[in-house]
């Protein structure tokens, strides 16, 4: 009788225990919680619309500063500034994303890893874009010491050398911000700029110009055109189920 009493005793001891647990979980803290995390958005490939353009260049492009890259053997690179960048009146190195229009849709961030490598001293890409969440990837391709140091504003600062010949450096950003200098203590020419971006509408420019924000809603968006020496300028076009709209850019010294 003691040994059943004993039983019984701990079979209602588990009971209370889950009862606890369950009510914890389903407790209004933590459905706000639940509540407050946005459901990511497919959008319907069948409405989908299409916004392209080209960002061009007027007048006389600034001629490219030279870098002295004398000082170690082991960098052997393009020696001139990319800051800007035009060739044939088109101007590479520009970020165009969609700045406004998107309402409160929360979107996944893609699994495909963006790697941005040291080669020649140089960071290639020189401005590389990423979702937030999104996997990015650091490698060195010289045979000299590198050292990686992102300094945002919003996102975490970090500093990180890199050996030659090393592991890869996996990297994310969770916080959306523009534009942020990714230098080298080693080689003070070395910078690149980072964009992390809320949604997967984004491109950069080519030495042809071009871009192209595939799959989007029909909607009313802002887009913007960001260049690290000449800043922002916007545009706002609207995009019915299935269109295809293009809007220009023109940057000037």
């Amino acid at each position: 009788m003691i040994r059943t009493g004993y039983y019984s005793f701990l079979v209602v001891l588990l009971g209370l225990s889950l009862s606890i647990g369950c009510s914890k979980s389903n407790s209004p803290q933590v459905a706000a919680a639940n509540r407050s995390q946005p459901k990511a958005v497919l959008v319907d490939s069948a409405s989908a619309a299409t916004i392209t353009g080209t960002i061009t260049f007027d007048g006389i492009a600034p001629a490219p500063k030279p870098i002295d890259m004398s000082n170690d053997p082991g960098c052997k690179g393009q020696a001139a500034s990319e800051q800007v960048v035009v060739d044939e009146g088109h101007l590479a190195n520009v970020l165009v994303y969609v700045k406004d229009g998107l309402a409160n849709r929360s979107f996944d961030p893609p699994q495909q890893r963006v790697t941005i490598k040291q080669e020649g001293c140089r960071y290639v890409p020189h401005v590389v874009a990423v979702m937030t969440g999104q996997p990015v990837r650091f490698e060195d391709a010289d045979q000299t010491l590198h050292n990686i140091h992102p300094m945002p504003k919003q996102n975490r600062e970090w500093n990180q050398s890199q050996m030659p010949n090393s592991q890869p450096l996996d990297k994310t950003f969770s916080t959306p911000e523009l534009m942020i200098p990714v230098k080298c203590n080693q080689h003070p020419w070395m910078r690149m700029y980072l964009n992390v971006i809320g949604n997967p509408f984004f491109a950069v420019t080519g030495k042809d110009g071009k871009f192209s924000l595939p799959g989007l809603p029909p909607g009313t968006y802002t887009i913007a055109a960001v260049q690290e020496k000449y800043g922002e300028k916007t545009q706002t076009i609207t995009v019915g189920a299935k269109e295809e709209k293009s809007v220009w850019f023109s940057y000037q010294e």
